[in-house]
């Protein structure tokens, strides 16, 4: 398990990140969201160790991250970080060198990788020659392709197409499976819900949320959905009953216990017609948008 202790920056006396503590499982897909600015990059930066910390550390399975431990990360910066002029295959083969892999290794090991991508037929070609996406893909297969311990992945579906966003995925899932912590940004946030083991909200650089997927969900699992015949106004007024969201005839509603729920909806049959009243399952993109 990957863990942030208690971790702040500033910036010429400007606050970045305020104590910020959270657990990246092992095993789990961690999303990473925030605004932009909210400190996500920041915190990941630290983690590989390309900034210092003002205060806090970064450990993993207990012990504090070191120079020793980090080369067996998989990082993915915000800044793509290949040469626009060279063949993918070359760089692909240089960078697994620098992590101590054979040549013949690298080569099978990148082949792999560019074929899960759909960009074998590409290998040899230069990356500017590339679309952004493609070149998205190629960043992506240089971070895997020493098979790290950790994934560290900083905006890693941006400028995908479907069939690559599925690729990603399916990449990840397997990384997961291995038990390995990932723990990527997205501001994707139609993937939250498909994709996600954990949660980690970040705002104006403190921690929001921090927890798994199923536990927030299950947070706001007392949630009920109300279609009814005429204007849904009247639950304002119920005791028992807190209106999250409210249109015409439409409401989103939370009760304080079985009875509030069975007791409105007697009224609303009462009253008219009731076309749907059902536990409504929150979105984690919606649960972002509330806390945020």
């Amino acid at each position: 398990m990957l863990e942030v202790h208690h971790v702040s920056r500033s910036f010429a006396q400007r606050l970045v990140l305020d104590d910020i503590s959270f657990i990246v499982p092992s095993g789990a897909l961690t999303g990473f969201v925030g605004a932009n600015g909210a400190g996500k990059t920041t915190t990941m930066r630290i983690i590989m160790g390309l900034l210092n910390a003002s205060s806090g550390h970064v450990s993993l399975n207990g012990s504090e991250l070191s120079g020793d431990t980090r080369p067996n990360f998989g990082y993915m910066p915000e800044e793509r970080g290949l040469y626009p002029k060279q063949p993918v295959i070359d760089q692909l083969l240089y960078l697994g060198q620098l992590h101590g892999i054979t040549r013949a290794e690298s080569r099978k090991r990148a082949m792999d990788l560019l074929a899960r991508f759909g960009l074998e037929d590409r290998a040899k070609s230069k990356l500017e020659s590339l679309s952004l996406g493609n070149q998205q893909r190629v960043q992506v297969a240089a971070s895997l392709l020493h098979e790290p311990d950790v994934l560290i992945l900083d905006e890693p579906f941006s400028g995908l197409d479907p069939l690559a966003v599925d690729a990603m995925s399916s990449i990840l899932r397997d990384y997961a499976a291995r038990g390995v912590p990932v723990l990527f940004s997205s501001h994707q946030l139609d993937l939250l819900d498909v994709l996600v083991d954990h949660l980690v909200i970040i705002q104006e650089g403190k921690i929001l949320a921090n927890s798994s997927a199923d536990d927030l969900r299950a947070s706001q699992a007392s949630r009920h959905r109300l279609s009814l015949g005429a204007d849904a106004g009247w639950l304002r007024d119920e005791p028992g009953v807190s209106v999250i969201d409210l249109s015409g005839s439409q409401a989103l509603v939370n009760f304080e216990s079985e009875a509030d729920s069975q007791r409105v909806l007697a009224k609303a049959l009462g009253l008219g017609t009731v076309s749907e009243f059902a536990v409504h399952r929150p979105s984690l993109a919606d649960i972002y948008r509330e806390i945020i």
